[in-house]
């Protein structure tokens, strides 16, 4: 890999995208473009976020193992001048133990090894040293954890000749063994993806096992996505084996667009992708007869759903019946479509809270289900605006120490409803993201007032964000307006006191957007987007004396959005020179 992202979730089914925290070419040691950046490990102590990690030294081959520390787990990180001396291989974990010693676990040549740490994190306090009693075969990528009065090594492990990796464990008395192996987390994956990674964690009074699989690059399996499951430990302590779902964990709002092909369960029908050229759109479930079925886990009603809403494609006149834990909520005719369409129908009996979904075809002939959505009124409010916005009461204001800019007039979002965000080229945000909704005035459109589009009648909102990323996504939920297929406003002005000549505006959005400056547009990021700071740089820019408008429309598909925007010199420092203003 080139560079490292950090996520977080509250809830473990939605996932915030910190952006880039260690990049190749940002590390003092690590040789330029080698995309040498293997399995990582972080750890926190004393406050210190220590971020581990393998790459390829300058000017020589192998590999060797740094850290970039940080004080908060999303960043910035800073890595260290040169890697730990003594370690040479691939794959770090470190294991914090209750008396605070820490120790360091890689893969060491054709065996796993490892050694204390010393109190700075940084330094060995001891020689790598093999650990004993591991299977024979090709073992990679440790992690090992503490549980009760109990230590754990686990690791990816091939154990047939010319097989696939499995996830496998051993236990011990002590941090370095030696160890006694226990057997399999996770069965080789049926579809022969060769490689398994993971990590162990406790979260809430339950375990879980995050790995990796293809979904996304069924042909290329060095390409890998984030999978989890919950895990389990018997009464001896010995884990459980893991059965890997598609449908992971979490607990999914009964209002979002819920993929049933992600399933917990499954009987007589299959999933494919909705196109083979192109994973990413997602995929399909397919009911090839009458009886076949899908249960998806965990889905929250809340006080209840009077309707639903539902992608589908059927060649010939097709019935669906929807359940909550077994009881027919709601039964569905569909007209032939001999392409998708969406169909409407209402919730037959009041469903309420937290139940298991299922979704069965009561006709012959194959229907194909995209994803199924409820009506449904949540427990209290959407996600409170409070915690990622503030109403703007100051008029002036400043960028933040970084130089992101957190003070906006937002409008309303406008409905543009779109299945992928692979179509969002240049020609297709030219035609679309027309500045013209903006007032064609030097002042900020005011809190509060309304612009009309496409015939609708939208407010503006002048808010402060609480973060350098600006969550269109939680404003939008906020609201309890459309969350996916939009397009999102953005105006403020840059107040300088003087000409400010060769800066350059710097911005990362998930989710195409374009970007003006004083009427000119300066800025296009394109197709799909990952929030990423300083993704996409404008060319050397003046900002004048006195008020300068900056605009902004941002488009998404299927996906969250938000924004971060600042300007930087012409060396990759932030510009803080100026006010920002409100009216």
């Amino acid at each position: 890999m080139a560079d490292y992202h950090v996520f977080s979730s509250s809830d473990l089914t939605h996932w915030e995208d910190h952006g880039v925290i260690v990049t190749q070419n940002k590390v003092p040691w690590v040789e330029k473009d080698s995309y040498t950046m293997w399995a990582p490990d972080c750890v926190e102590k004393d406050g210190t976020y220590n971020f581990y990690f393998p790459a390829q030294p300058a000017g020589r081959r192998g590999f060797a193992v740094g850290v970039a520390t940080a004080n908060d787990p999303t960043g910035p990180f800073h890595p260290m001048d040169k890697p730990i001396d003594g370690v040479h291989g691939i794959d770090p974990c470190v294991l914090i133990d209750d008396d605070g010693r820490a120790y360091l676990y890689s893969v060491g040549p054709g065996c796993l090894v490892g050694a204390p740490l010393k109190d700075n994190m940084v330094e060995l306090a001891d020689t790598m040293k093999r650990m004993e009693g591991l299977p024979d075969g090709f073992k990679e990528g440790p992690f090992a954890f503490r549980r009760g009065d109990k230590y754990y090594l686990t690791f990816p492990w091939v154990r047939k000749k010319n097989g696939t990796e499995t996830l496998a464990y051993a236990m011990s008395d002590n941090p370095m063994g030696p160890w006694t192996f226990k057997g399999i987390i996770m069965a080789e994956h049926k579809n022969n993806c060769w490689t398994n990674h993971h990590s162990i964690v406790e979260y809430h009074g339950q375990w879980y096992l995050f790995y990796h699989h293809n979904d996304y690059s069924p042909k290329f399996d060095k390409n890998r996505s984030v999978c989890v499951d919950s895990l389990f430990f018997n009464d001896d302590g010995t884990i459980q084996e893991v059965k890997p779902t598609l449908r992971g964990v979490g607990i999914t709002k009964a209002s979002s667009r819920i993929q049933i092909d992600r399933y917990s369960d499954i009987q007589d029908a299959t999933i494919s992708y909705l196109n083979d050229n192109n994973p990413f759109e997602g995929w399909q479930t397919l009911f090839h007869r009458k009886g076949a079925w899908v249960r998806y886990n965990k889905v929250d009603f809340g006080t209840g759903a009077t309707g639903f809403e539902l992608r589908i494609k059927n060649e010939k006149p097709s019935k669906l019946i929807i359940r909550a834990d077994g009881k027919v909520i709601a039964k569905v005719k569909v007209e032939a479509n001999s392409s998708f369409a969406i169909v409407n129908g209402k919730v037959d009996t009041k469903c309420q809270g937290l139940h298991d979904l299922t979704v069965e075809s009561a006709s012959d002939g194959e229907v194909a289900v995209d994803w199924i959505r409820f009506d449904s009124k949540p427990v209290g409010s959407p996600p409170a605006m409070s915690l990622y916005f503030s109403r703007s009461a100051a008029k002036v204001t400043q960028p933040d120490s970084m130089g992101f800019i957190r003070s906006w007039t937002i409008l309303e979002l406008i409905s543009k409803p779109n299945r992928t965000n692979n179509i969002f080229s240049t020609g297709y945000l030219e035609d679309n993201l027309n500045p013209n909704v903006f007032p064609q005035s030097s002042r900020l459109p005011k809190d509060g007032s309304k612009t009309k589009v496409d015939g609708k009648t939208l407010r503006w909102h002048r808010l402060d964000s609480k973060n350098y990323n600006v969550k269109l996504f939680r404003l939008a939920s906020g609201l309890g307006k459309q969350l996916y297929g939009v397009i999102f406003c953005m105006t403020t002005v840059v107040h300088c006191d003087k000409d400010m000549a060769d800066v350059r505006l710097a911005v990362g959005s998930n989710g195409a957007s374009s970007w003006w400056i004083n009427g000119e547009n300066v800025l296009m990021l394109n197709y799909d987007r990952r929030m990423v700071v300083d993704d996409c740089v404008s060319e050397p820019l003046t900002l004048h004396k006195g008020d300068n408008i900056v605009r902004g429309m941002l488009i998404n598909g299927p996906g969250m959005s938000d924004f971060c925007l600042r300007f930087i010199d012409n060396e990759g420092r932030p510009v803080t020179e100026y006010k920002v203003k409100g009216y």
